[in-house]
């Protein structure tokens, strides 16, 4: 006689393993998706942040350029003239501390 195979149940335990182990399997994948887009957002800030900063800095070197150039020792006595004054070394008094 031929012996009969035994069909392997699987028990309500393992059942319930299973589902949980394929529900934090594809909780983990949502989660990985969801952080790899955060970082690529940070990331993105980051770089515009950067830019903004880069931007601000040529400007404001470009104004200090400005008003270097307008406070020129030439650029006041010319200003002085225009405004009909005289520049007299003699009243210029340096005070040091």
């Amino acid at each position: 006689m031929a012996k009969k195979k035994k069909k392997a149940k699987i028990t309500k335990g393992e059942r319930l393993l299973y589902f949980y182990a394929v529900i934090a399997f594809f909780l983990m994948l949502g989660l990985k998706i969801f952080c790899g887009a955060w970082v690529g957002e940070m990331k993105m800030s980051i770089e515009e942040k950067r830019y903004n900063i880069e931007n601000q800095e040529k400007t404001n070197e470009s104004l200090t350029m400005q008003v270097n150039e307008l406070t020129s020792f030439e650029n006041v006595q010319k200003v002085v003239k225009e405004m009909g004054l005289a520049y007299n070394n003699n009243n210029i008094i340096i005070i040091d501390k």
